[in-house]
């Protein structure tokens, strides 16, 4: 796929970039150039690899799923300037 300088003003038009006459062929060459090295990943075969979340292996902290019963509504509002019944007061924004 090959990027023509009518391509790069457009891109840079929907980006909001203004791009002068003197740097369309510059960037024409850099999105062609990303557009060659995004092919190039394309022809890896990666059909054995796991997906990865890191590049170093390890392993996700989770907690055990305990239902419990609360009860810390007055710790949760505690630093609140304003409450009501465990809720927190704020001024009304919408009119």
């Amino acid at each position: 796929m090959s990027v023509d300088a009518q391509t790069v003003r457009r891109i840079a038009h929907l980006a909001r970039i203004a791009v002068s006459d003197e740097e369309v062929a510059p960037l024409q060459g850099e999105l062609n150039a990303i557009l060659a090295f995004v092919e190039q990943l394309g022809a890896v075969d990666v059909a054995d690899v796991e997906p990865m979340t890191s590049v170093t292996p390890m392993a996700m902290k989770k907690r055990e799923d305990v239902i419990t019963e609360g009860g810390r509504a007055q710790e949760v509002v505690a630093n609140a300037p304003e409450t009501e019944d465990h809720y927190f007061l704020v001024p009304k924004v919408v009119e």
